[in-house]
């Protein structure tokens, strides 16, 4: 078992690669016991066919080393995240997120749902995975607890959701765990929901519960063609992570999601500092200047965003990748929760989101491209080259800011890929920048 190489896919997108067994899922419960340094640990997982086997794994590893489980069931991971926080615990989760039915993996998270990141942690317990862990003289125990009403009141209080007006939703919850909890939600709020795959089945047999992927949007966008919502969300496989869709059936981009969220939390609580990641539009800082706020610009991933949260006391977090993260949720991400506040937003404005988005979308943006390189390295230098009378910041990847047009190309940290992202005032030159970057690319690596 590489435990480098699973170490490296969780950091980044918190799940293992297909290769994650029983064995290692002990060793890595027991390393996490001993890392976190608490007397009891909670757990949760998804609804992954391979998740049952890998929780007794991972409780058998946790108690091995005489710390008791406080075993919290098939959950969301945002659920996780809430009752560490609420408990004062560390957590795991058992959730692959997004990936395909054959992958599975843990989420690690310390007390108060702090992170565990590359330099948080995650060396730590993989050096002690590889070389294994002597049994305690006691072996903890194990108990369980149903957390899912203290989630749902602690989201209902937070975004104020009791205000939200009779709106209309439509939510494909993938067959992933947003359906364990999301009709819980919407009985306690005006709104109405109108479901969609929200069976948890861990073969996920509609379609992959990953919404960043257009084709897994395809029945939501029928879904509100023909129900004509006020919106529309897609929730991936651990309902972390939330896309939406306005009333015309037009999927938002994460960015404008950030920039309407971020303006909302800026007229709750003036003055306060967002966090959004470095490939975000240039309209989520722009909308928070203009709102009064201050813009903090971060790295991507959840372990950076909450950390720059705790260090600047940020109220909202933003990632163009659809993770949205809440000073009042630990600083932890919740899709349900940024449907909420969308829902409090368009109750409060009394217009359409399909002419609400306008405000914060004043450039046209690529989307992310993906290029598979025989040389990561030398590809990005020769991009680098090719752009040195610019500006260039090395805060995550390369960064190059054109004046009217910029653009960021980062490797990935879980395939052989560099990620290109553009951003201009027209889709003509988006479109001009994207070719002159590939090209480059291609020649280059």
């Amino acid at each position: 078992m590489d435990y480098s190489t699973i170490i490296k896919a969780y950091d980044v997108r918190g799940v293992f690669p297909d290769d994650l067994d029983e064995e290692a899922a002990g060793r890595l419960g027991a390393a996490f016991a001993v890392f976190a340094d608490a007397d009891e640990v909670i757990v949760g997982h998804d609804c992954r066919m391979s998740s049952p086997p890998l929780r007794e794994a991972l409780i058998d590893g946790i108690t091995a080393q005489g710390v008791d489980v406080r075993l919290i069931g098939e959950i969301p991971t945002d659920v996780l995240y809430y009752a560490s926080g609420a408990m004062s615990l560390p957590g795991v989760v058992i959730t692959a997120s997004h990936n395909p039915a054959r992958y599975n993996g843990l989420k690690f998270c310390k007390s108060g749902a702090a992170p565990v990141g590359a330099d948080t942690g995650l060396e730590e317990i993989r050096v002690m995975a590889e070389s294994g862990l002597d049994p305690a003289a006691t072996v903890g125990t194990v108990r369980e607890q149903d957390v899912t009403q203290g989630y749902v009141d602690h989201v209902i209080s937070v975004t104020g959701a009791d205000e939200i007006s009779r709106l209309t939703v439509v939510a494909d919850g993938g067959n992933g765990m947003a359906g364990a909890v999301l009709p819980r939600v919407f009985d306690r709020i005006e709104a109405e929901l109108h479901g969609l795959y929200l069976e948890p089945d861990g073969t996920f047999p509609n379609h992959p519960a990953d919404p960043l992927r257009p084709e897994n949007l395809v029945d939501l966008l029928a879904l509100v063609e023909q129900r004509r919502p006020d919106l529309g969300v897609a929730f991936d496989g651990d309902a972390d992570r939330a896309f939406f869709v306005d009333d015309d059936a037009v999927p938002l981009p994460g960015s404008t999601t950030t920039a309407i969220i971020a303006d909302w939390f800026l007229t709750q609580r003036p003055g306060s500092s967002i966090v959004h990641n470095l490939i975000c539009s240039k309209a989520v800082p722009e909308t928070v200047t203009a709102a009064g706020g201050v813009p903090v610009r971060t790295k991507v991933g959840h372990s950076y965003i909450k950390q720059v949260m705790a260090e600047t006391g940020a109220v909202f977090g933003g990632e163009h990748s659809g993770h949205y993260y809440f000073k009042d949720n630990y600083r932890a991400d919740s899709g349900i929760m940024a449907m909420l506040v969308l829902l409090r937003v368009l109750s409060e404005e009394g217009v359409p989101l399909s002419e609400l988005r306008k405000r914060y979308e004043p450039y046209e943006q690529s989307g992310e491209i993906n290029f598979v390189v025989r040389d990561i390295v030398q590809a990005d230098a020769a991009v680098e080259r090719a752009f040195e009378e610019y500006a260039v910041d090395r805060l995550d990847g390369l960064t190059v800011d054109l004046g009217d047009r910029w653009f960021n190309l980062r490797p990935s940290n879980t395939e052989p890929v560099l990620r290109l992202n553009v951003e201009g005032p027209t889709a003509d030159a988006v479109d001009e920048l994207v070719d002159q970057v590939s090209q480059i690319i291609k020649e280059g690596s």
